[in-house]
């Protein structure tokens, strides 16, 4: 098997051909990746799926990290769960819906009470009125776990990376010749090109459903305890889909969000990485051009909001950054899988579901390519 992108879901659709008995040459254009595979939270957010393909997705990708990680434990799996703080009651009103849903036991939802919030999390001391815990999300850590998995597939001695090689031609069936003027010669080629959706990926598809979104995140120094659960605020409710109902509607009209939030699009994600230092996002722009620079008002705003829900000021911002990934222009579409030659296969397009959903994703190419 020819895999094209080392990101997250390149390199899962190598643990999947890799697993099941095959050869995999690997390529990807940079020295390692460093895309959004690795510019993320690297949460496996189960909680705020649409209900369907979405959820199963994520749901299987769950149980997939989960004993990927008793092989490769350098990927950091923690199986924290979510909180997702509530300090109005137009919030609580929105997770109560949640609870009450179809998919509250599949998700494992529960709405918790100040005092109880502050036992599962007690870093969490800001004024809530309560919040919605998701046992079933999870975290990896981003910035390790592309090489770590890439180093166990390494130990079968049927896994082949080869970094700075930009595929530029589709010269016969399951083959591809990188820029080097090196042809590489499978039975399938797997492109997962992440963003990059110009050159050979668009002559082979002028035409692709997909779109590029950017964002804005950032991290601090160590927060000196444990933030035991992933946090995210309320407006996480109006960017996930898992919510919409009367309730959503009525926190949307009551409750707008603030100028700067509304303006980026944003919601307060807040992930706590192995060495104690805090992953803080996000923003969306989804018009094109995008800007090239980072602008100040959201990470203020970030901080802001982040600090009321701790009580406490944040760590000092140690990284900021801007990341773009490729999202399906069809809601309901989890990923685009499609031919694009013979032999050869195009999946890209998770959106922000790519750290969460691609070992379920990979699985389901291996399973409809009859590996």
């Amino acid at each position: 098997m020819i895999i094209v992108g080392a990101g997250v879901l390149g390199t899962m659709h190598a643990w999947q051909a890799v697993s099941r008995g095959h050869e995999v040459v690997h390529l990807e254009r940079e020295a390692a990746a460093r895309g959004a595979s690795v510019r993320n939270f690297g949460l496996v957010w189960v909680s705020g799926r649409s209900s369907g393909p979405e959820l199963e997705t994520a749901l299987r990708s769950r149980e997939l990290w989960e004993g990927i990680a008793e092989r490769v434990p350098d990927l950091g799996f923690r199986p924290s769960g979510s909180l997702t703080a509530l300090t109005t009651e137009a919030e609580l009103a929105v997770a109560k819906a949640a609870v009450q849903g179809p998919d509250a036991q599949p998700r494992d939802l529960r709405l918790l009470e100040p005092e109880r919030v502050r036992e599962v999390n007690p870093a969490l001391r800001g004024e809530l009125l309560g919040a919605l815990w998701c046992r079933r999300d999870a975290q990896v850590e981003p910035r390790v776990a592309q090489n770590a998995l890439q180093a166990e597939l390494a130990r079968s001695g049927r896994y082949t990376l080869l970094t700075g090689r930009e595929v530029r031609d589709l010269p016969a069936p399951g083959a591809v010749r990188d820029d080097n003027g090196q042809t590489h010669q499978g039975d399938q080629v797997v492109l997962c090109t992440g963003a990059w959706l110009g050159g050979l990926v668009r002559e082979l598809v002028p035409e692709l459903p997909v779109r590029r979104v950017r964002l804005q995140m950032m991290q601090t120094g160590p927060l000196g305890e444990a933030l035991t659960t992933s946090v995210a605020d309320a407006d996480s409710f109006r960017y996930y889909p898992a919510y919409q109902g009367p309730e959503l509607d009525a926190l949307n009209a009551g409750q707008p969000q603030p100028p700067t939030a509304r303006e980026h699009a944003m919601q307060l994600l807040m992930v706590q990485r192995a060495d104690g230092s805090l992953t803080i996002g996000d923003t969306h722009e989804y018009e094109h051009p995008f800007s090239f620079d980072t602008v100040e008002d959201p990470y203020e705003h970030l901080a802001q909001v982040a600090e009321g829900l701790l009580g406490r000021p944040l760590p000092s911002v140690r990284r900021r950054w801007a990341g773009v990934y490729a999202q399906c222009t069809g809601t309901s579409n989890v990923v685009h899988r499609a031919p694009v030659a013979d032999s050869a296969w195009l999946v890209t397009g998770p959106g922000g579901r790519g750290m969460t959903c691609s070992p379920a994703i990979a699985e389901t190419t291996a399973d409809e390519l009859d590996w």
